[in-house]
């Protein structure tokens, strides 16, 4: 192996330790156990207390008695309380006892996302597969800004909703013999985000995709793409993630055998 290999893979060891930390924390990905979309009457879910219901205006409300152990921002719910999710984010955390449970909204839309540190798909949880790194599956690319950034709409993993994103271009890149272009999005913390299919799609990788993140692009637009680096998306982890599907024409034309596989699933077992 030479220094460059090698530095490669400790620092790919390094980034994958960390992303397995964040899969591991108590109410994260693996943790959740149900997804209950909700409609304008109160209505119960399992294993929650109180009603719950979509109030048509834009809110939930939450109607519970103080022994019901629900909480919203620190303080106990004891009648009806509103929160406001906002669509694509995170939701409001409602806790009950050890469980948070996830307010999102997707349009107009509402859903209940209950998160158990105790869920199987936590607790059996032994790091995520991976591809062999190799140095042949990273890439110098380039960035191509549009005018202006282009609003797009994507499908989801869940029939009937969807996503709506802004693309802000065009990474562009050389593998396997041929010309790659993917559009791209902002990161959630700078930086631009690929959301793409591959030949190993469904076969090895998780069928709705990766993703690869990418450091800001140089002055010049450079960008290198480390493919070694593609994650899998919530959804390859639990049934109960709204996971956007990869843009229209985002598909890699040959198959990236690299980052993660698709993980094992003990909730299906």
């Amino acid at each position: 192996m030479t220094t460059t290999e090698h530095t490669l893979v400790a620092d790919w060891a390094s980034w994958h330790a960390e992303r397995e930390e964040l899969l591991r924390e108590p109410h994260g990905w693996l943790s959740l156990t149900g997804l209950y979309w909700l409609d304008t009457s109160p209505a119960q879910y399992p294993d929650l207390p109180g009603t719950w219901r979509a109030d048509g205006t834009g809110g939930v409300e939450i109607t519970a008695a103080a022994a019901d152990g629900l909480e919203v921002d620190g303080s106990a719910v004891d009648g009806t309380v509103r929160v406001e999710p906002v669509d694509g984010l995170p939701g409001a955390l409602v806790g009950v006892g050890e469980h948070k449970v996830e307010v999102i909204r997707r349009t107009d839309t509402y859903a209940l996302r209950v998160r158990d540190p105790e869920a199987i798909t936590r607790t059996a949880f032994d790091g995520v597969p991976t591809y062999p790194v190799e140095e042949r599956w990273v890439a110098t690319g380039r960035f191509e800004a549009y005018p202006e950034p282009t609003p797009i709409t994507v499908d989801a993993v869940v029939e009937g909703l969807n996503h709506y994103f802004t693309a802000v271009g065009e990474v562009t890149f050389s593998l396997g013999g041929a010309e790659q272009r993917l559009v791209a999005l902002p990161g959630k913390t700078g930086g631009l985000s690929l959301h793409f299919r591959d030949g190993t799609s469904g076969r090895g990788t998780y069928g709705g995709g990766r993703i690869l993140a990418l450091a800001d692009p140089g002055e010049d637009g450079t960008v290198t793409v480390d493919l070694n680096r593609t994650v899998n998306l919530p959804c390859a982890f639990t049934a109960h993630a709204t996971c956007p599907l990869p843009p229209a024409g985002n598909t890699v034309t040959v198959p990236v055998e690299a980052g993660e596989r698709t993980p094992p699933r003990p909730d299906l077992a």
